[in-house]
């Protein structure tokens, strides 16, 4: 491997780590939101909870610019 696709290389792996620590930090940011919300207490787990929390994680920072996602879905019962 010549010089010049070393550099090139190297530097397409640390913009790749740049990316997924920031990425990471985002998530991370919206799993505060989201326990901030109150979204993780509680024992009545079900889709439209589950998918708040992740909608609400992958938001992010814009959670605390206004965003607030709800996830509604509805889950057929077994019958009787």
């Amino acid at each position: 491997m010549d010089a010049a696709t070393r550099t090139t290389w190297e530097a397409l792996v640390r913009g790749g780590s740049i990316v997924g620590v920031l990425l990471l930090i985002w998530v991370l940011i919206g799993v505060v939101a989201a326990g901030q919300r109150g979204y993780f207490d509680g024992d009545d787990a079900n889709c439209a909870k589950a998918g708040t929390i992740v909608v609400t994680a992958i938001a992010g920072p814009l959670n605390y610019m206004g965003a607030n996602p709800k996830i509604e879905c509805e889950v057929p019962q077994p019958s009787q």
